[in-house]
């Protein structure tokens, strides 16, 4: 299973001249009527694009390589359309300069299930976008999180799983019952940990209190029928689950039969470190993270400019 866009704003102004000493009911019901249209047609303009509002570097480039067709990967030279999805990088028609790198607060891991096919899969556009910050492992093929889940979590919508906002008490408490058990096993009195000081309006979800630090979040790249394979790992299952529940994906590839708060590998990515950015830093967020959605937004017009033309819009083109 990793997120800024031009936007057009539509719509035409009508000058009416009204005296509202004589028509102040009628005055303030056009009023109305006129703000409750510009509402709506907002609304209606981004539930037709949800992704309208992203910050994103120049898509001139991935404009100029879907004119120009397919182009070799510098690497291990297939064909492919935008980037190499074998190798993690740019193709040779996008120069690497021209792509934009993102800053990521956390490393990510992404546990991609061996039966996932790599040009469907969005986990490379975090790679392409965070190099530094993401890694990708095929199952089986897991990282040691022992001894670490104080600080890392697994972004998955199990039946354990809890909010962002709720991540630092819940790690907290980890990191309190290890500081016990350690006692325990010297037969000694319980380690006790040095509290951040509390004050008033500050409690442990806030970065001011000094809470446990967040280093890491796992994510699983794989169809929804099989991610329970590798959740349930035992390497896995420790972890703290965090579910994304206000969400909801605009993938072109959305499964049948599965709620639209199930997201694409980059979709959770992006929106797990918007709610962190948010939830858990206290920060106002500015669009820090929006290149990470360079690629998927760009495909996901070009999907939906191809259905609405009547064109026969299938995802292969664009791999």
């Amino acid at each position: 299973m990793i997120h800024a866009l031009e936007t057009e704003h539509f719509g035409s102004k009508k000058k009416m001249a009204l005296n509202p000493s004589v028509f102040p009911r009628e005055s303030e019901a056009n009023n109305a009527n006129c703000i409750e249209t510009k509402q709506s047609h907002a609304a209606s303009i981004a539930s037709e694009d949800p992704l309208q509002n992203l910050c994103l570097a120049s898509q001139e480039v991935l404009h100029k390589a879907q004119q120009s067709g397919r182009s070799r990967c510098l690497k291990c030279g297939g064909s492919r359309m935008f980037y190499c999805y074998t190798c993690c990088v740019p193709v040779e028609n996008v120069p690497t300069e021209l792509i934009p790198l993102v800053q990521l607060p956390l490393k990510i891991d992404i546990i991609k299930h061996p039966n996932e096919t790599d040009g469907k899969s969005t986990a490379v556009h975090a790679k392409l976008l965070a190099p530094d910050s993401v890694s990708i492992y095929t199952y089986p093929c897991i990282p040691e999180y022992e001894g670490k889940d104080h600080e890392v979590v697994l972004v998955f919508p199990g039946p354990q799983a809890i909010s962002i906002k709720d991540v630092s008490f819940h790690l907290q408490k980890r990191i309190e019952s290890q500081g016990k058990g350690k006692a325990d096993d010297f037969d000694m009195p319980p380690f006790k940990l040095k509290r951040p000081k509390v004050e008033e309006g500050c409690d442990l979800n806030e970065s001011a209190c000094e809470g446990p630090a967040l280093k890491r979040a796992v994510f699983i790249d794989s169809t929804w029928s099989q991610t329970n394979q590798i959740a349930s790992d035992e390497r896995l299952r420790e972890l703290l689950q965090v579910e994304l529940k206000t969400r909801k994906t605009c993938f072109w590839r959305h499964q049948k039969g599965k709620p639209d708060t199930f997201l694409s590998t980059i979709e959770a990515i992006y929106y797990f470190l918007v709610d962190y950015h948010s939830d858990m830093l206290k920060e106002k967020y500015k669009g820090q993270y929006d290149n990470l959605l360079f690629f998927y937004s760009f495909m996901y017009r070009l999907i939906k400019n191809a259905k609405g033309s009547g064109e026969k819009a299938t995802p292969k083109a664009i791999h």
